[in-house]
């Protein structure tokens, strides 16, 4: 029974990319699969390196009942790619991005998280980082989509099990 590695990324990781981790790591708790996917998030860029996700998205996440204080910012690297199954980026920009990174017998998914999302028009979480509050939400919705999304296919593609 092998564990199923999942890795969120957008840019600074303090708001897209913690936000997912938070909320699927919440979904994989409330199934009780928590057990069978591990899950992280990073950024492309090294700003936020160490810092805890910016203020706004753990208001509006803790809003919800995410609880995202033990997270920390880090940047993707070149490990990340023999370590995670599924390095999903939050936009365009920072899936090209890792393209570039990825090497070349890279076997998972690199894929935008919004893949997963259904009953949406959004291929992309957008940044609200320069934005109103009002993005942290919007942020949240389209996470949460794209979450139950995700887990529906790694269920179905894994044969994932609740424990028991």
């Amino acid at each position: 029974m092998s564990t199923v590695k999942v890795l969120f990324v957008c840019l600074g990781n303090i708001c897209r990319s913690p936000t997912a981790h938070g909320v699927f790591q919440h979904l994989l708790d409330s199934r009780g699969l928590d057990h069978r996917v591990q899950v992280d998030s990073a950024g492309t860029g090294d700003w936020h390196i160490g810092l805890p996700p910016d203020k706004r998205t753990s208001a509006s996440a803790a809003r919800r009942g995410y609880d995202l204080s033990a997270l920390r910012a880090r940047q993707v690297v070149a490990a990340d790619f023999q370590e995670y199954d599924y390095i999903l980026a939050m936009d365009a920009q920072n899936l090209d991005n890792l393209r570039r990174l990825a090497p070349a017998d890279f076997s998972g998914e690199l894929q935008l998280f919004m893949h997963y999302a259904s009953g949406v028009d959004e291929r992309e979480v957008p940044d609200p980082y320069y934005g109103g509050l009002d993005g942290f939400d919007q942020v949240l919705d389209l996470v949460e989509n794209a979450a139950r999304g995700l887990l529906d296919a790694l269920v179905a593609r894994h044969g994932l099990q609740a424990r028991q």
